[in-house]
């Protein structure tokens, strides 16, 4: 599978169909990646005043050279790719809901973190916490407004423990979570560095409640996860700590997605703010490309795009402090397109939200 150059998506020559693309001004981030949506680009913390939703790109990615079989520069191309898709939908008007979402919301595209080009080549302690501290400084300048930040990562911590830190500093009261994935990402100690302090791909969760004391797993609500892949232990102990775990299994066997969004209230009761984590291996294949896209992260049975759209839009009605994204399958173009309708009908739902 081979994504199209940027030349080919503005021309609309992908096997000889039709551009979607209006022929219209979008403001340019950089050559080849125009804004999110076409939204204004703000290049310096001033120019977000008076935003609802800040988009703001984390390209990083947790490795030497790669990260799960797949090189790093398909997984760091995730932000531009997806505000690449972004710009073949002419308006924020969604026709399903017969809302246009910019009509209620002034969103807002920041760029990218500045996470230094050597934390990507080496990713030692001192450089994992380099980059963490890049995406951080932009969740905070956007929380500073009163915005919701959007953020477009790949791995943790950039993608995930980054704003959770941030919502929690921001928060006097509890925060809650809900957390879309495959993996826990609950083991001890980052397998990478093998340094306490670092929130890591496989360990960024654990982090989250070891650090973050306002943070508790009596309103996590962890959905997805399935197989065996998993310490038991480490589940168990998440469980006996009061976690709301819905796997594949109890989704497709009994409640369905009607009663899954039942459940979200769990994240809600008794918090002031709510984090929401959509890491992406969720999918599985179970969406519009096939799961091997995803090399080893890749399991059966995953939640359909539809799904995870719709909870998307259910937090947003409900309400959220942040959204981000990891682990996004690198190299289809309608996989980017999901997290293009993702982000939109998140931000519906917050249309909704702010008229109640």
């Amino acid at each position: 599978m081979k994504y199209p150059s940027w030349e080919e998506i503005k021309r609309g020559t992908i096997d000889n169909t039709y551009s979607f693309m209006n022929p219209r001004y979008f403001p340019m981030i950089a050559e080849d990646m125009p804004t999110f949506m076409g939204r204004p680009h703000a290049t310096k913390p001033s120019e977000l005043k008076g935003s609802d939703v800040v988009i703001i790109g984390a390209p990083y990615v947790a490795g030497w050279g790669g990260y799960m079989g797949i090189g790093s520069e398909e997984w760091l191309a995730a932000p531009k790719r997806i505000r690449q898709q972004s710009i073949r939908y002419g308006s924020g008007y969604i026709q399903e809901l017969d809302l246009d979402v910019f009509e209620h919301l002034n969103v807002v595209d920041y760029g990218d973190a500045n996470i230094p080009p050597e934390c990507l080549t080496e990713p030692t302690a001192e450089n994992v916490l380099r980059a963490q501290a890049a995406v951080e400084e932009k969740v905070n300048h956007a929380m500073e407004v009163g915005a919701v930040p959007v953020v477009i990562g790949q791995n943790s911590p950039c993608g995930s423990f980054a704003i959770a830190k941030v919502v929690s500093e921001r928060t006097k009261g509890k925060v809650g979570c809900v957390s879309l994935d495959t993996h826990w990402d609950i083991a001890p100690l980052d397998k990478l560095t093998m340094d306490p302090r670092i929130a890591g791909s496989d360990s960024w969760k654990y982090k989250t409640y070891e650090f973050l004391d306002n943070f508790d797993q009596k309103n996590l609500v962890e959905i997805g996860e399935r197989g065996m892949l998993e310490d038991k232990e480490m589940v168990r102990m998440f469980l006996e700590k009061g976690t709301n775990f819905y796997p594949m299994w109890k989704i497709r066997s009994e409640l369905g997605i009607d009663g899954l969004i039942k459940e979200l209230h769990h994240a809600y009761d008794g918090t002031e703010a709510v984090y929401c984590h959509w890491d992406m291996d969720i999918l599985g294949g179970a969406g519009p490309a096939p799961g091997d896209i995803l090399g080893e992260l890749a399991e059966p049975y995953g939640m359909s795009d539809y799904e995870i759209i719709r909870l998307a839009h259910e937090v947003g009605k409900k309400g959220i402090s942040a959204l981000s994204f990891i682990c996004i399958p690198p190299g289809s173009a309608v996989t980017y397109r999901v997290l293009v309708y993702v982000i939109m009908f998140m931000c519906a739902g917050l249309a909704i939200h702010q008229q109640k």
